[in-house]
């Protein structure tokens, strides 16, 4: 930027560096997706193509910035984790937060026609975000375990809650109905009064999805004249659903906080 009398604007721009040494985790949520959902018709408690939409869209932030090494997702939001000694954009948090959000929206629309190709999209979809320094693995262990927790408790009562309404109670009955009742008392109403198995519910919508790099066998030649398949091990970004709340799980993906 070539000097002028006006360069002394920049001394009104604040210092935004994030915490050196710890973890960054960028957590967006979606804006006004009530409306956004009602618009599209969102299948209610879960729509499986909308859930896998927001995962394409974090598939893409993931690939496109090689220091995020985690992604947790389930409804309308995604948290992102940066490596611990990651100094992409100087760990500032405007700009870390503003790319990771046109990223995942960008691609959200981008990918949109792919999962709903018989809806037009009605409005833009906007996410905001937030930038959160965690200083050790077990801290931020402990906040992907709260956000799995309460994927799990999200899940339970609107599982419920609209089946409840889909048998005809009004919301306000069945927010009655819920009111003050355990985990038992829940998975009995499902059971009892609609035969649903809460641990039979896909994993998607128990479990959240979680994206990171795995090294996964991929046929990367097939011989000419016996037609042999050849594997190799290689370095993909997987969409899993699993219980990332147990300690085996990191146990069996220790290069993801490990960085190896």
């Amino acid at each position: 930027m070539a000097n002028s009398k006006y360069e002394y604007v920049k001394d009104f721009e604040v210092e935004d560096n994030l915490m050196p040494h710890t973890w960054i985790v960028i957590r967006i949520d979606g804006r006004g997706f009530t409306k956004f959902s009602q618009a599209h018709r969102f299948q209610k408690p879960n729509d499986m193509d909308a859930l896998l939409l927001m995962n394409a869209a974090a598939v893409t932030v993931v690939e496109d910035m090689a220091d995020v090494v985690f992604a947790y997702g389930v409804s309308d939001e995604y948290s992102f984790v940066l490596r611990k000694t990651s100094t992409l954009y100087q760990r500032r948090a405007s700009k870390l937060i503003s790319v990771v959000c046109s990223l995942f929206a960008s691609s959200y629309v981008m990918n949109w026609s792919k999962f709903f190709p018989n809806t037009t999209l009605q409005c833009a979809p906007a996410f905001d975000g937030r930038a959160v320094c965690y200083p050790s693995e077990s801290i931020l262990r402990d906040y992907l375990s709260w956000r799995q927790v309460d994927c799990h408790i999200n899940n339970q009562y609107n599982t419920c809650f609209w089946n409840l309404v889909g048998s005809g109670k009004s919301t306000a009955e069945a927010q009655n109905i819920l009111k003050g009742t355990t985990a038992d008392v829940k998975n009995n109403i499902l059971f009892d009064t609609f035969n649903i198995n809460y641990n039979d519910l896909p994993q998607i919508f128990r479990k959240g999805s979680s994206i990171y790099r795995k090294k996964v066998e991929r046929v990367v030649k097939v011989e000419d004249v016996s037609g042999r398949e050849i594997k190799r091990l290689k370095s993909c970004v997987v969409v899993e659903h699993e219980d990332i709340i147990r300690e085996s799980f990191w146990t069996n993906n220790p290069h993801i906080l490990g960085g190896k």
